[in-house]
């Protein structure tokens, strides 16, 4: 069952077109990432489908809601977080979760709770000025899930965090999914994307220009290539496609010369430079 459906979204800004003609289903449980540079229109998407930006054209459903005709009712199946950090930095990160807690109708009962499954349960007393990067993000995730939504949207979540403080996210992340909940992620850390994303959309100059699985879009835009690592140090790159090349692959084998093979397959970022002519940053 799809959980997120966008049809043919189209976003214009004093006739400028942001977003043009954007469609992706994305089921229950499943992680999708809406990858591309910056200005791709990524932000806008996530805008549309969050009911804060009214589309152009075309449609979405989310969570079986119209994110135009029945905004409010979407509210409570959705929780945002955004790639800036908006805490209240003088007070505690209990108070901070117990503020927005009020806000959705929840009590302290649901912030002991999201406290716990983002492991900030003995800091619930520390002022969010002590907290570092990957504390406030795993607070922000805990805030966006105290009346237990259905879809997450994450912008950026790993933006700035140490590889420590990124993999707590990332297990933070899978673990939701696991439990059922949709999320639909951006990111411009493409090995994150390949390791926690079902499917990815590319998207460039407000198009999506490929959408598959992580590991069907690199079989499709790359080649079948081995490099071997001979045990006196040297390398070569043969193609498993060029019988010649397989042959010489076997009889290195048969003759104890190799000390190691990796695959050579293109990577994420490779096959989006590759179809837009510009890095993830630009």
């Amino acid at each position: 069952m799809n959980t997120i459906e966008a049809i043919n979204l189209n976003r214009s800004f004093n006739g400028r077109k942001a977003v043009l003609d954007v469609s992706f289903p994305v089921e229950e449980g499943e992680i999708f990432g809406l990858l591309g540079p910056n200005g791709a229109g990524k932000t806008t998407t996530i805008r549309m489908l969050t009911g804060q930006l009214r589309p152009t054209a075309g449609e979405a459903r989310v969570a079986g809601c119209d994110v135009v005709r029945e905004r409010q009712a979407l509210k409570s199946q959705i929780g945002v977080v955004f790639e800036y950090q908006n805490l209240y930095e003088r007070m505690t990160g209990g108070e901070n979760l117990l503020f927005a807690a009020r806000l959705y109708g929840c009590g302290p009962l649901q912030v002991r709770e999201m406290m716990e499954k983002v492991g900030l349960a003995d800091r619930a007393k520390d002022p969010i000025r002590s907290y570092s990067n990957g504390m406030k993000q795993r607070l922000l995730i805990a805030r966006a899930l105290l009346h237990r939504p259905r879809i997450l949207f994450l912008d950026e979540p790993t933006k700035g965090l140490d590889p420590t403080a990124s993999r707590q996210i990332r297990d933070l992340v899978m673990g939701l999914a696991a439990l059922g909940v949709t999320i639909l992620l951006t990111t411009h850390y493409m090995e994150e994307a390949d390791q926690l994303c079902r499917r990815v959309a590319f998207l460039n100059e407000g198009r999506i220009v490929a959408m598959d699985t992580p590991q069907k879009l690199k079989l499709s835009h790359g080649e079948r290539l081995v490099r071997t690592v001979f045990k006196d140090g040297s390398d070569r790159t043969v193609s498993l496609d060029n019988p010649a090349d397989g042959r010489q692959l076997g009889e290195w084998a048969a003759r104890g010369d190799i000390l190691t093979v990796h695959s050579a397959e293109a990577t994420l970022e490779q096959i989006f430079i590759r179809l837009t002519g510009k890095g993830l940053d630009e």
